[in-house]
């Protein structure tokens, strides 16, 4: 087949519109229309259902809009791979990690990397959805728990806790529980059981739940609980590793903790090289050792 050809069906398939298409391909739309039907011609099949809002792929559509979206992929992974071939780390970098922790841990610590590294291009992804990175989604993963994708290079950061936490403030109008049953006079603030979370913090909320509590707040992901927290609203259910960076915070109820929840830095094994991933994990590194270290000074 004519990779040309092919370059411009993967284009229209992306866009889903022979227009929009050719503005990406600087080509005319009638130039775009030419190469499509030159290339089912070259197939014997029709590879578009047309209509008034734009272009649907037929069966036959799909199957060879899935092997383009290999071979950019894999054209991705070899770009990749030569511009890593150079001795300094500089380019885009896709790292994906969960809400709570990419806004409340990481980036604020992004500063001294790009301090570090002004030539790197950082796509940060947020999301509790676990991303592919062998079909390369993005480049490297913290996540709240071992990886279980094949051919990934896995690396433990660290361990967390999911603790209870308010303000001076609050406390020194509200009161400071002593017991759990205290808690029944205050509200919590946390994820609802239901949301997308780890599940050593999901349980820690139900055991709470369970307490009769006078008031509630729900909200889906940590830095919404914490804004909760800091605007005097309740006690928060939190990860600990925010002390590092909120110390005004008071723990409460200091034996009422989630089990340990594990964090795993992960990346493919194709880019075992790269400068980019050596850069950012050896960044991330550095930063868990100083918030050992600090825990331990603290301890």
């Amino acid at each position: 087949m004519d990779w040309d050809k092919l370059r411009i069906f993967h284009a229209v398939a992306d866009a889903g519109s022979l227009t929009h298409a050719g503005e990406t391909l600087h080509l005319s739309q009638s130039a775009v229309s030419r190469q499509i039907r030159a290339l089912e011609e070259s197939l014997n099949a029709t590879l578009f259902h047309r209509h008034a809002r734009g272009l649907i792929l037929t069966e036959q559509g799909e199957l060879l809009f899935d092997a383009t979206n290999a071979m950019n992929r894999r054209l991705d992974t070899a770009e990749a791979r030569i511009r890593d071939s150079r001795e300094e780390a500089f380019g885009e970098l896709r790292v994906t990690t969960t809400i709570g922790f990419g806004t409340l841990w990481l980036a604020p610590r992004l500063p001294a990397l790009y301090e570090k590294y002004p030539d790197l291009k950082i796509d940060l992804m947020l999301e509790e959805r676990v991303l592919d990175l062998p079909m390369r989604e993005a480049d490297v993963a913290i996540r709240m728990k071992e990886p279980s994708q094949a051919d990934l290079i896995r690396r433990r950061l660290m361990t967390i806790n999911m603790r209870l936490y308010a303000t001076p403030s609050y406390l020194e109008e509200a009161g400071t529980p002593q017991t759990l049953h205290d808690l029944a006079a205050h509200r919590l603030i946390c994820q609802n059981t239901t949301s997308f979370q780890v599940s050593a913090g999901a349980s820690l909320v139900q055991m709470l739940l369970t307490y009769d509590l006078h008031s509630l707040l729900n909200v889906n992901n940590y830095f919404g609980v914490l804004q909760g927290v800091l605007n005097n609203l309740g006690i928060g259910v939190l990860p600990d590793y925010l002390t590092d960076d909120f110390p005004d915070l008071v723990r409460v109820l200091p034996d009422v903790e989630s089990n340990e929840v594990p964090v795993f830095l992960a990346y493919p094994e194709e880019l075992r090289n790269s400068k980019r991933i050596a850069a950012f994990r050896d960044f991330v590194m550095e930063e868990i050792i100083a918030y050992r270290r600090k825990q331990k000074e603290e301890a």
